[in-house]
């Protein structure tokens, strides 16, 4: 499966979702629908459909935002030092479609590596296990828990 930044892709993001992903843009904390999304699956790029995130490495961490503890292909997320509103934080983006993720954070569980990847739910789409191998990501079930 390829991976790409489409003008057609672009067009279909919603005002939130365009504001989030191309605009560097954050959306409140608390509000994004996949925050409390507890399905098994994987999480993908709104815009460009690469693989970013799996359920069993999604946690609770009470900030606001979807947490994760590491992406499923390290090459897909592209972290860069953001110096914005007056904090040094480190930027995550998405390979293929360069779309704005979140920020990744040095206090996630000790025990999982100590990372915090904190995704907008904006810039996810889900995909169900159940969908995975229809929807071309069935390389990526062994990420997956069984339920």
């Amino acid at each position: 499966m390829e991976y790409k930044k489409s003008k057609e892709a672009i067009a279909r993001l919603t005002p939130e979702q365009f504001y989030v992903t191309q605009e560097s843009g954050t959306e409140r904390a608390g509000t994004g629908e996949l925050l409390h999304n507890h399905e098994p699956g994987i999480y993908v790029d709104i815009v460009s459909g690469e693989p970013l995130f799996a359920s069993s490495d999604k946690f609770e961490s009470g900030c606001g935002w979807p947490s994760f503890t590491k992406p499923i292909i390290t090459d897909h997320v592209n972290e860069l030092r953001d110096t914005t509103h007056g904090m040094v934080r480190t930027e995550v983006r998405s390979t293929h479609g360069d779309s704005h993720l979140g920020h990744v954070f040095e206090d996630g569980p000790v025990d999982r590596g100590g990372l915090r990847y904190c995704i907008n739910s904006a810039s996810l789409r889900f995909v169900h296990r159940d969908e995975m191998e229809a929807q071309g990501y069935g390389k990526y079930l062994d990420q997956v828990e069984d339920i």
